[in-house]
């Protein structure tokens, strides 16, 4: 029987396109940080997440550099387990969801090689568009917000209310300051607004040496209204993007200081030529009136765009990977994929 050319055609580009995506292999490379990239990927701020770090090259199969995602390798006793601090980053031109796939199966294989234990879920600026063939993984996503746009455009997007009360604090005499004498004030503002959350933050000096490591890629900012700080945010920064990585308050804020924060934060960021503000991981599809539902209704509000991916993690040692879930789900309920992971039958993916 003699078949169609059309179908001929479109049979012999399918195979051309998985050749040239399998093709993408991951292996170790130089980090060569530089300022269109996650500063989240810059060596200073791998170097304090963790004593083993790297980036990982996908080349393709003319040895071009394709894209990177930049790593940690946590150690626990008997236990070695590696985080990714971003998303995969493209470099020059964008990645198929196709190829980022190939990447990360390539990439997987790569760290099994190393003797790693595991892959836990990444940090929550690490969304991916897809995951590796064997992963476990869960609806993840973030909120960004385009600063390439003149601030009445910025001012438009942001939901009515928080619009009125960012002219409320203003009134109220609430202002927007920032620089490194307000690290100790905002250590005590971040600790204290996790702790009221049933959270522990990292100690201070683990803080104070991750902030000044960053050095001039990373602001501290507070809203204080006379004299009394009411809010803080520290947000690492590049021309890539800046990330709100850690904000905090006073139990009862005065009305608008927070949106303020951030409204002055974006503001300042597109002024440095910032290309993005990203809000940091929000759940997909949260329970009615959660405390995730409460997160994402604020951070939309702002009015970024809804950047829907995954968040996975990846045994190379079932004993040990089985361990560490019993550990997180004794300690905090299970980790953000153990508590997500149904949501992907519920969405047939």
């Amino acid at each position: 029987m003699s078949r169609h050319p059309a179908s001929l055609d479109r049979r012999y580009c399918s195979e051309l396109i998985r050749k040239r995506v399998s093709d993408l292999k991951a292996t170790p490379i130089e980090i060569r940080w530089h300022n269109d990239l996650p500063v989240y990927a810059s060596e200073p701020f791998l170097r304090t997440a963790g004593k083993e770090y790297g980036w990982i090259g996908g080349a393709d199969e003319a040895g071009r550099l394709r894209c990177i995602l930049p790593y940690i390798v946590i150690r626990k006793p008997a236990l070695r387990m590696v985080r990714f601090q971003t998303e995969v980053v493209p470099v020059e031109q964008e990645l198929s969801v196709e190829e980022e796939h190939a990447f990360l199966n390539s990439a997987v294989e790569y760290l099994r090689s190393t003797g790693v234990d595991m892959i836990m879920p990444g940090t929550n600026a690490a969304v991916f568009r897809t995951y590796p063939d064997g992963a476990v993984a869960a609806p993840y996503g973030t909120l960004i917000k385009d600063l390439n746009q003149s601030e009445d455009s910025l001012m438009k997007e942001i939901h009515s209310t928080f619009r009125y009360n960012i002219r409320r604090a203003i009134r109220e005499g609430v202002q927007v300051k920032e620089g490194l004498e307000y690290l100790d004030t905002s250590y005590a503002l971040i600790a204290d607004t996790l702790k009221r959350s049933g959270q522990a933050f990292k100690k201070y000096y683990d803080f104070k040496k991750a902030i000044l490591a960053l050095g001039e890629q990373v602001k501290i900012l507070v809203a204080e209204q006379e004299g009394m700080c009411q809010g803080c945010m520290v947000a690492p920064f590049s021309e890539y993007a800046a990330y709100t990585w850690y904000c905090g308050s006073r139990p009862e804020p005065v009305i608008g200081a927070m949106h303020l924060l951030h409204w002055e934060a974006m503001c300042r960021f597109r002024q440095m030529a910032v290309k993005r503000f990203n809000f940091q991981g929000v759940r997909i599809d949260p329970d009615q009136g959660s405390k995730q539902e409460g997160i994402l209704n604020f951070k939309s509000r702002f009015g970024g765009s809804l950047l829907r991916g995954y968040a996975w993690k990846y045994s190379f040692c079932p004993l040990k990977f089985a361990a560490y879930a019993v550990a997180m789900r004794l300690l905090k309920g299970g980790d953000v994929v153990d508590v997500e992971h149904h949501k992907l039958a519920s969405a047939g993916t």
